[in-house]
């Protein structure tokens, strides 16, 4: 980035409706979006953002925003790892014209990371209108996820150095007092940073912390003192590497010792911390179970194995969407999300909306797919109380009764390949049924090579299967997962098929729900993390662990 704006008059006649909106995206954790940052984004014109935080604010801007990048013009500040990007003042300005909004995001804060400030002077000088919207500052965030609070009851002076320019002065300063320093910096560069305070006054054996990737599932913290970070990053085998200029922020103070932050490190000790876990399901299915996911900490990857087609012959299922609008059943059954989305897409079709369900029965097999019809409108009448599968819900639902049921037919939409289970034991209670294929599954593309590579070299640390579908179309498209990677399995049914592939199964889930199966896996992530810190272990990921290393089966 440029240290100096451009000149007012290097841009006349600038539109006076256009505007610009400097944005803090915050250290790396989306979560940690403002929600005045995120109603700014939705509305912009042009996205102006630095590269490592494109990802993160991207999302929340619409589909048509412009996104100029911000190139590297120096090839030299290049190979230092802290390149120098085409002047986004530059940038900024001529995205304003014609009346545009832009947002310009930066990483952490913009009154406090990176050069927004003279951008801003730019702006005022050129009359273009611009508002703040703070983020949560690097030197900020980064400690608190690290488990490193800077300030406590004491209260203490805290003082933030940027290593990059400080002066001696600066440095003498710090070193001289006993303030809790913030200190920006880089990876490789952490060690000379220690010495300088050490030179200037600091105790060697004053406590420190670095931590790279801070607030991401990648965040790495190691603790030391200024006299032994050097040996420290050494023996871990962090440095001497060529990500030596990766971006740490450093602590250094009482506040960063070690037997405080076991205590305190309350991201890094999450169940699943930093597992990459393979979420083989229908892209439709999976958020919900990726988003409970990353709350233990873990990085799902979803990968289809499953795709859902329409049914070769509409017809039947046709005749069926009209004879609910005309009163010819009495219950409609669902069994799956996607028996929801089939009927649903049908119902638009014919202009009808979830009214067209007034009189009628309506019952979900489980949990999603009832919160799928409540979705669409629905209210279930009938959910099972206990097993979420078929034969949970036959359990609950009532035998045909002449005098009280006007109808005595059951609309059930389903799967291509759904089993016989709902249908006989609906007959067996008196009931008619109508079993409409609505949908059909096949099998999915294979995912991408650096994907299928990961499954079969060890390169995720668990994998869930849901179904045993979802075991025999992942082992067909992309290969079978690799002996250290954690297989998780939603039922016996499932375990089973996965053993018949020649996987061995450690989680099983205590009951047939997808969430009750994440919950099982974070309990399992957590008593492994147990029993590496009670041995005196290091913990590690499942992934980092030997090949051919040999696995105890556990269920919960």
């Amino acid at each position: 980035m440029s240290p100096t704006g451009p000149a007012a008059s290097d841009f006349p006649a600038l539109s006076a409706q256009g505007h610009v909106t400097f944005l803090g995206a915050g250290p790396g954790d989306p979560g940690l979006l403002t929600l005045r940052a995120v109603e700014a984004l939705a509305s912009a014109d042009v996205l102006v953002a630095e590269p490592d935080v494109l990802g993160v604010v991207r999302c929340h801007a619409r589909a048509s925003v412009s996104t100029p990048e911000l190139t590297v013009v120096d090839a030299q500040s290049a190979a230092a790892g802290v390149p120098i990007l085409r002047d986004a003042a530059n940038l900024v300005m001529e995205a304003v014209r014609g009346g545009r909004r832009v947002v310009r995001a930066v990483s952490g804060d913009p009154g406090l990371d990176g050069n927004a400030g003279a951008e801003m002077l730019a702006c005022a000088a050129a009359g273009i209108p611009f508002d703040v919207v703070p983020g949560v500052a690097n030197v900020v965030g980064v400690p608190a996820y690290a488990g490193v609070p800077l300030r406590d009851a004491q209260g203490a002076d805290v003082r933030f150095v940027d290593a990059r320019t400080a002066s001696d002065r600066c440095w003498t300063e710090v070193g001289a007092s006993d303030a809790t320093a913030v200190i920006s910096t880089t990876l490789d560069s952490v060690a000379a940073a220690a010495g300088e305070l050490v030179s200037a006054g600091r105790k060697p054996d004053t406590p420190l912390t670095v931590t790279v990737a801070g607030t991401t599932t990648r965040q790495r913290t190691w603790t030391a003192t200024l006299g032994t970070i050097a040996q420290v990053l050494k023996q871990a085998k962090v440095l001497p590497s060529p990500e030596g200029h990766r971006p740490v922020i450093a602590v250094v103070g009482e506040r960063s010792s070690a037997a405080q932050r076991d205590q305190l490190a309350w991201f890094e000790s999450k169940p699943l911390f930093g597992w990459k876990v393979l979420v083989p399901r229908t892209k439709e299915q999976s958020a919900s179970l990726s988003d409970q996911l990353r709350s233990y900490g873990a990085v799902p990857h979803e990968v289809p194995t499953i795709a859902v087609e329409p049914p070769r012959t509409p017809q039947q299922m046709e005749r069926a969407v009209k004879g609910l609008v005309t009163g010819r059943y009495e219950w409609i059954a669902f069994t799956s999300v996607n028996a929801v989305k089939a009927v649903r897409e049908k119902f638009e079709e014919y202009g009808l909306d979830a009214r067209a369900f007034a009189g009628i029965k309506v019952a979900a097999v489980g949990e999603q797919t009832a919160a799928a019809l409540v979705d669409f409108g629905v209210k279930p009448d009938l959910v099972p109380s206990g097993e979420q599968s078929a034969a949970g819900l036959l359990e609950d639902w009532p035998p045909y009764d002449p005098v009280f049921d006007p109808i005595d037919r059951v609309f059930l939409p389903r799967a291509d390949i759904a089993t016989e289970t709902l249908v006989a034991g609906l007959i067996e209670l008196g009931w008619e049924v109508d079993d409409v294929t609505a949908y059909r599954t096949v099998r999915a593309s294979p995912p991408p090579a650096d994907t299928r590579e990961a499954i079969k070299g060890g390169g995720f640390d668990a994998v869930l299967f849901t179904s045993s579908s979802t075991v025999r179309n992942l082992v067909g498209i992309a290969g079978k997962p690799h002996n250290v990677t954690v297989i998780a399995c939603i039922g016996p049914a499932t375990a089973k098929t996965a053993e018949e592939h020649g996987l061995r199964v450690d989680v099983l889930s205590p009951e047939p729900s997808v969430h009750k199966l994440a919950e099982a896996l974070a309990e399992f992530g957590a008593r492994r993390r147990e029993a590496a810190k009670e041995a005196g272990d290091p913990v590690t990921r499942p992934s980092e662990r030997r090949p051919g290393a040999r696995r105890r089966r556990t269920t919960t």
